[in-house]
């Protein structure tokens, strides 16, 4: 048994749809359902009996103690966050209490629950924290990717909790020998992702005929990552990753967000034309860049390669095409997911209702 935190959210809910395809090894899934966590993520396991879904909060240390406790889980793999840098800039209270106070308390009930058990099961459990590349803060072109040793700096208040977030996990292992494991991911990609985020948004907001916002000149850069290849690194980590270690995973697919607009609307052109011939960059449209906007990440993967053998198999071409062809193949998924909510809050956002 393992247990997942933040399972029904874009990574996690992949996560567990990938796991359950290569393994029957059950799995205790504890979400609170907030805007970003969605069970149509998991449809595909309903009535699957390897999947004990919980709604709560990792807040809630009685619950998660209990959780612990009776099921018993060899490894924790701890992905619930806030995670987009957006709504940390516009109320950073709940970054802070989820990825700093959350997992404080997560890994106060993992301690407790990790101190009961046999010698044998203490050597064997592992706590893997889901990170991002984001701690890192912000690279100029000109400059080597981030490695595991690079210096924390983060920029917004979402990378500054889960900065914060990192630093708890890597003391539980050095004070209390809790046996841990570091992940930090570049941008991620694919089905289920919210759509607030850049390829999902673009995706949604062309097909609805509404403009594409680009922030700023479009040239900040991303290393895009397909989620199910992080899925794999993840299991990989988790397999044989050494405690107290930190594994850095990437695509090794470096682009610029503008190039990232402009390959989804060639595709699109392709897949789902406009009525009317043109081509859906004419709806691209530049906005006022957001405060802090980091320009460049790009992940050096090299030692995840060497240690542990992993490597990802998408290629951002490859990757890019079956994310568009998942989002026209499960428009039903998105129509659910754009509640009144979501589209408040994304003119809020961007402050043009054409846009949301």
């Amino acid at each position: 048994m393992i247990f997942v935190t933040g399972g029904a959210g874009f990574i996690g809910s992949n996560f567990v749809l990938d796991w359950f395809e290569k393994y029957d090894e059950p799995i205790v899934n504890l979400d609170k359902l907030t805007y970003a966590g969605n069970l149509e993520n998991l449809a595909d396991v309903v009535g699957d009996a390897r999947h004990h879904f919980v709604r709560g909060d990792i807040n809630d240390t009685n619950l998660v103690s209990g959780l612990l406790f009776k099921y018993k889980p060899r490894a924790v793999v701890h992905f619930a966050a806030e995670s987009h840098v957006d709504r940390s800039i516009l109320g950073p209270a709940d970054f802070i209490e989820t990825n700093i106070v959350g997992t404080f308390r997560l890994l106060e009930a993992l301690r407790a629950y990790w101190a009961e058990l046999d010698d044998h099961s203490k050597a064997d459990f592992r706590f893997l924290h889901v990170s991002t590349d984001e701690v890192y803060g912000s690279l100029s072109k000109d400059e080597p990717a981030f490695g595991e040793t690079n210096q924390y700096a983060p920029n917004s208040p979402y990378s500054a909790s889960k900065a914060a977030s990192d630093h708890l996990v890597r003391a539980y292992f050095h004070t209390y020998a809790l046996p841990v494991l570091t992940s930090n991911c570049s941008n991620n990609y694919g089905p289920y992702h919210f759509p607030e985020k850049l390829i999902p948004l673009v995706i949604h907001n062309a097909l609805s005929n509404k403009a594409l916002p680009i922030y700023g000149d479009g040239q900040q850069i991303r290393d895009w990552l397909y989620v199910r290849d992080h899925c794999s690194a993840i299991q990989r980590i988790l397999e044989a990753g050494r405690p107290g270690e930190t594994y850095n995973v990437g695509g090794w697919n470096e682009k610029a967000n503008l190039d990232v607009v402009k390959a989804l609307c060639s595709i699109l052109d392709e897949l789902s034309p406009r009525v009317d011939g043109q081509s859906y960059r004419s709806q691209i449209a530049f906005v006022s860049d957001r405060p802090g906007h980091d320009r460049r990440y790009a992940i050096d993967a090299t030692k995840l390669k060497n240690e542990l053998g992993w490597e990802p198999v998408e290629t951002f071409d490859t990757g890019i095409r079956k994310t568009v062809n998942w989002y026209l193949n499960n428009q039903k998924w998105v129509a659910n997911v754009t509640s009144g909510a979501y589209l408040k809050w994304i003119g809020k956002q961007y402050g043009n209702d054409e846009i949301a």
